[in-house]
């Protein structure tokens, strides 16, 4: 039952004030998903501001992008199990502020980051790094912004999705309405970050870079209270890990019981059951997907290093920020979405008798080919810029190669997302039951936080046992003395193996065949584990 459509007696139950002429949706900012994206040059902010090296640098980024993408798990759960969805995007919100507050006084503070560096010291690897109180306040800084990431990401949707009536007409069409408004923000917020937040960064100061959107943020919560009062607030019900978790206990305590007692520990509902058949089926479909991403979070280090030692200019007077590199991978996206949808995929229907065109495996399975492919050419590059910086013998290091060939690899990366990426969250959203809708998102930002401890034990890995017999290590601190394009093969090799793997599990996977939804009364009928096979 929508929660707008409940009786008075319940008004408790589910909402405050829910009057149906209501949008509250529209003072609902659509900022808050993409912060983190206000760290886009977060790279050249460790390596500039902090003067750490491009391995300290990766790591770094890479575990604290893993939280980051785990967190959602708990914020979800907390809003589920606990005090809804409102509560916690509030609270998350006020941390993340509070993340951005402390940044801005990193840049502005001289006592909190390290002193400024000469060229010549940088060229001499002389530069002062943080000390550990410095260390401390950008790791203070970096957790309240996954705190508050990890209760926006899970929340901010549904919550949104929540003020509309999808058994009307015209609640049914908002809601589609507040999708494209709500992803159409999304992306204009990153296409800003990663230009002119990293603009100013770059050109003006670190602390007008940072400042300007934490300012931006005040006026976000700010909005984002006006609507408090029209908002529909949906009662927390549980969260379906506790009914995982149920089920699990519930089958090891009656593998050998004959009678269960009545305990929920000892009973579990058919629904309960379902959701656990769901995750365990889709599980190795979604290992499949970390190589994959760790391909993908290169494009946000070494890449980003690879810009900093590349000629950025486009024409005499501007310069391409290193950090908004990225931004060719956005367009790229933003230009082929619209051609697949309205173009190929109508083709392809006529050909497959398919509704998608191809099926969101074989969707999945090209955007793997592309992953692996824009770490074969971004490989080669690397080679050819490697060799002409160190053929140019420049003071700087800087090779007298565009950044634009940089594009390449980009566009594939892109393509790469497009397919395997929004395949994925398809794939997950349409394979599990309505009921399990935003654990899909969940499970899709974990498999990016495994993809970023993946991608930081490379790191650590070829960083150790690389660079013997007195050469430099493959990832040392000189991009122009390291071979980062043998660092790219490795992630193509690994992506070749998990292709392979890919193959296998895809070929013997059943999709969910469309059967009548069990009454929700029906669904909480307790049953007996014995023989039933999850």
């Amino acid at each position: 039952m929508p929660p707008s459509s409940l009786p008075e007696n319940d008004a408790g139950k589910a909402h405050h004030h829910s009057p149906p002429q209501a949008k509250p949706t529209q003072r609902k900012p659509g900022g808050w998903k993409s912060m983190p994206y206000v760290l886009a040059n977060f790279t050249v902010f460790l390596m500039t501001v902090f003067h750490m090296d491009q391995v300290s640098s990766s790591n770094l980024i890479n575990i604290w992008s893993g939280v980051t993408n785990f967190a959602p798990l708990v914020g979800a759960f907390i809003s589920d199990a606990y005090v809804g969805k409102f509560w916690v995007i509030a609270f998350s919100s006020f941390a993340t502020l509070m993340g951005m507050v402390t940044m801005t006084l990193i840049v502005a503070l001289p006592k909190l980051h390290p002193p400024a560096c000469s060229p010549q010291q940088t060229i001499l690897n002389q530069c002062k790094g943080p000390t550990n109180k410095q260390f401390g306040f950008l790791v203070l800084a970096l957790g309240f912004i996954t705190i508050g990431s990890g209760g926006i990401r899970p929340c901010s949707l549904p919550f949104g999705v929540d003020q509309f009536d999808p058994t009307t007409d015209e609640g049914r069409k908002d809601i589609n309405s507040f999708f494209n408004w709500y992803y159409t923000t999304f992306t204009i917020i990153v296409l800003i970050a990663l230009t002119l937040v990293v603009y100013i960064q770059d050109s003006v100061s670190w602390v007008w870079g940072f400042g300007i959107p934490t300012m931006l943020m005040v006026c976000s919560i700010a909005l984002f209270f006006v609507g408090t009062k029209i908002y529909i607030y949906v009662k927390p019900e549980g969260s379906v890990f506790s009914s995982i978790v149920q089920v699990l206990v519930a089958a090891y305590k009656k593998r050998n019981l004959p009678l269960p007692k009545v305990s929920l520990w000892n009973l579990a509902s058919i629904q309960q059951i379902e959701e656990v058949k769901c995750l365990v089926k889709v599980i190795p479909i979604l290992v499949s997907g970390i190589i994959c991403f760790t391909a993908m979070v290169q494009q946000w280090t070494f890449t980003v290093s690879q810009a900093l030692k590349m000629d950025r200019h486009l024409g005499p007077h501007f310069q391409i920020p290193a950090g908004s590199i990225n931004i060719i991978s956005m367009i790229t996206i933003g230009i082929w979405l619209p051609i697949y949808d309205r173009i190929l995929v109508p083709s392809l229907r006529k050909i497959t008798k398919i509704d998608s065109g191809i099926t969101l495996l074989q969707r999945i399975g090209i955007g793997i080919v592309f992953s692996i492919l824009s770490m074969i050419v971004a490989a080669s590059i690397e080679t050819m810029r490697r060799n002409s910086a160190n053929n140019h013998h420049g003071s700087d290091g800087v090779a007298p190669l565009s950044v634009m060939w940089l594009a390449p690899q980009l566009i594939l990366l892109a393509f790469a997302e497009a397919f395997s990426i929004l395949g994925q969250l398809e794939f997950y959203y349409k394979e599990f039951p309505d009921h399990m809708k935003s654990v899909a998102t969940a499970m899709f930002s974990v498999t990016a936080g495994v993809a970023n401890y993946v991608s930081s034990s490379l790191v650590t890995t070829v960083h150790k046992v690389t660079g013997k017999d007195g050469k430099p290590d493959w990832l040392t601190a000189d991009i122009n003395a390291a071979r980062v394009d043998y660092f790219y093969y490795v992630i193509a090799g690994l992506g070749v193996l998990n292709l392979v793997y890919y193959l296998i599990v895809a070929s013997r996977y059943q999709y969910k065949t469309k059967i009548k939804d069990i009454d929700e009364d029906e669904s909480q009928f307790d049953v007996e584990l014995n023989g039933i096979k999850i």
